[in-house]
């Protein structure tokens, strides 16, 4: 299934809230693009802003995820720490 996006943005350009484990971007209707780090680990790659249909690519590597767990005090999931 393909959604089409407004754009694709690098896991390094949006915003982390470790107390929401949230990530954030600006999204042009004056809101914010939003993802949980949960659901990227899950395997999600899509935020989706709350005020309007717009959404956004979240280009990122499962294992990009540890730093922001660590960030938010948290131990990554094991499936992350897995090193091939």
């Amino acid at each position: 299934m393909s959604t089409a996006t407004y754009d694709q943005i690098e896991i390094d350009d949006m915003t982390f809230h470790p107390d929401s484990q949230l990530f954030t971007y600006p999204c042009p209707c004056g809101d914010r693009f939003e993802i949980l780090i949960d659901d990227m680990v899950d395997g999600e790659d899509i935020a989706v802003c709350p005020s309007c249909s717009l959404m956004i690519d979240v280009i990122f590597e499962p294992e990009d995820l540890i730093e922001y767990f660590e960030q938010a005090g948290m131990k990554p999931p094991a499936e992350l720490s897995i090193t091939a």
